[in-house]
């Protein structure tokens, strides 16, 4: 057992004014997974990604009400995040949570709604989490790489590569830390999958516009939190280790840039010494 963090996300088609309940995408769920009711399960973040103004719902009766619940209003085309990174909700094992989203009426399109939920200790899982203090004394070089996506139109995730696909630099036997990442284009979400992640996926938002956001994004959700939550993975697990995007009806293809840290082997002498 051991931490996790999961992406969950899903969608509605042209639901106008009226708030409808999400269809989730494949492998996700609005069901919190089931682990030791003793362990800290959280929602530490939330976005959504709509074609004309709507309302974004989270409700639970274990929650504070279930009624309005947790309620944001979505601005066209605005994927930003609607919680500061540092906030965050208790969840409860096996609580069906009810996810709800308004937008656009036009037939045809997908409105999408994602959560980040943090769990510390996941039966069956054990994702490898370093925190900022660690990433800067294992560091031995800060990398990018490139990954192009051409996904489908249908919402939900699609276009998954490896993150090897684009270019393939990678030193072999290496530990790298996922930071965070950009895009070119806007997409409701991008998702990093694999076998040092617990096979769970993990991301956040698609934002153009305010590449500074997301480009920490993983550092930010751990210096806010303090816990560890920068993804750490071995180029061994390269062609495993996948990318994806959650897109609208359009499917425009999207060019996802990781920001990557090469990292001494844990236990190592200090890879990089402290700014004088």
């Amino acid at each position: 057992m051991g931490q996790a963090l999961e992406i969950v996300s899903g969608l509605v088609t042209a639901p106008g004014s009226t708030l409808t309940a999400l269809t989730m995408a494949s492998g996700n769920s609005a069901t919190v997974r089931n682990t030791n009711p003793s362990s800290l399960i959280a929602l530490i973040n939330t976005w959504a990604m709509t074609s004309a103004a709507g309302v974004w719902v989270i409700k639970s009766p274990k929650l504070h009400d279930n009624v309005q619940g947790i309620r944001n209003v979505i601005q066209s085309a605005d994927v930003s995040q609607k919680w500061v990174n540092g906030l965050w909700q208790k969840l409860y094992p096996q609580d069906n949570l009810t996810l709800l989203l308004s937008g656009s009426s036009t037939a045809g399109h997908i409105e999408q709604g994602q959560l980040l939920i943090y769990y510390s200790n996941l039966d069956g899982v054990n994702g490898r989490f370093i925190t900022p203090t660690q990433l800067m004394q294992r560091t031995v070089n800060v990398w990018t790489t490139e990954i192009d996506i051409t996904p489908g139109t249908a919402g939900g995730y699609s276009g998954q590569v490896a993150i090897n696909s684009t270019f393939d630099n990678f030193k072999a036997n290496t530990d790298y830390a996922l930071v965070g990442y950009h895009v070119n284009v806007i997409c409701a979400a991008v998702r990093f999958l694999g076998p040092d992640f617990g096979n769970l996926g993990l991301g956040g938002p698609g934002l153009a516009s305010a590449t500074w956001v997301t480009e920490r994004w993983f550092a930010s959700l751990s210096e806010r939190l303090s816990i560890p939550l920068i993804p750490v993975f071995n180029s061994a697990n390269k062609n495993g280790t996948l990318v994806d995007i959650v897109q609208d009806q359009g499917g425009a293809a999207v060019k996802v840039t990781a920001y990557l840290h090469e990292l001494s082997m844990p236990g190592g002498a200090q890879a990089q010494p402290a700014l004088q």
